[in-house]
């Protein structure tokens, strides 16, 4: 058995907000330069030229890449073999949100529910998605995730008549009705069975895949991502909404077993301020 105490989690969390929102993934900014490589539209290169001039002032000035300093969402892999000390876990990791939010100079987005608007003052709490696992180790990933992007995103039970053209649809028109809305160039992430529950943490989820673009290890779900790339880009939305070739820079799927009378169909758009970061612990 292999302990671990909380404050150690509470520490990473807290520098991984700031990391997370003052610099984003190298992967993803060689993403953003590729775009910027292919985009026909002039006005579509020049919002690309834009957005690597603010993550290159961000990066060094250290300060938010975006206002929308977002959820911090939380994906913990834990080890079975892992006991934790020194206090409660979940109360850990909303401290170091807590800590990394108020050393980041990063907003506090957060109200006490959609009724009770009433903001929480630090950001917290976060929202966190735990699966045990085998080992004694912890992977911790944190996705931020803004207000803008999250909005337009979809959930639909299809039918299993309806089949990957169906899905393949949902998800352009999701992006369609998304429109500026959702900040393009986004990354897509696509929740695919399990169930309806399922589906939407399958979505999220599958937009931390490092790196940003590698395709799915299942050779016929890797073939659907492209495909559905090209459909989305096929819409010519462009960065920012301005038109242009390049609106969605990839398109992740995570797929799970379901029911023999189901289709679930979760579409989780992330924005181009893709930030994701991964520690093990």
């Amino acid at each position: 058995m292999r302990d671990i105490d909380v404050g150690v989690v509470a520490d990473t969390v807290r520098r991984l907000c700031v990391e997370a929102n003052h610099e984003l993934r190298g992967d993803h900014l060689a993403a953003l330069r590729r775009a910027r490589d292919v985009e026909e539209s002039p006005t579509g290169r020049e919002v690309l030229d834009r957005l690597l001039a603010n993550a290159e002032v961000s990066a060094r000035e250290r300060i938010a890449f975006c206002q929308d300093t977002g959820y911090a969402v939380c994906f913990l892999e834990i080890g079975q073999d892992v006991h934790f000390s020194g206090g409660s876990l979940a109360a850990a990791i909303d401290r170091g949100v807590a800590e990394g939010y108020r050393e980041g100079y990063l907003r506090a987005s957060l109200v006490r529910s959609p009724v009770d608007r009433t903001n929480t003052g630090d950001n917290t709490p976060a929202m966190v998605h735990y699966d045990l696992v085998e080992g004694d180790g912890v992977r911790l990933t944190l996705l931020v995730k803004g207000a803008g992007c999250d909005n337009m995103s979809a959930l639909r039970m299809l039918t299993p008549a309806a089949g990957v053209g169906g899905m393949t649809d949902f998800v352009v028109e999701t992006v369609e009705r998304a429109g500026p809305s959702a900040s393009p160039p986004v990354t897509i992430g696509i929740g695919m069975g399990g169930t309806f529950d399922r589906a939407a943490v399958l979505a999220k989820r599958a937009l931390t895949r490092d790196p940003t673009g590698s395709p799915s290890p299942d050779p016929a779900i890797a073939d659907l991502e492209r495909e559905i790339l090209d459909a989305v880009n096929a819409t010519g939305i462009g960065p920012a909404g301005f038109g242009g070739t390049v609106t969605a820079l990839s398109v992740h799927i995570e797929a799970y077993p379901t029911h023999i009378a189901a289709f679930p169909v979760a579409i989780n758009l992330d924005c181009h301020s893709h930030r994701v970061r991964e520690v093990t612990l």
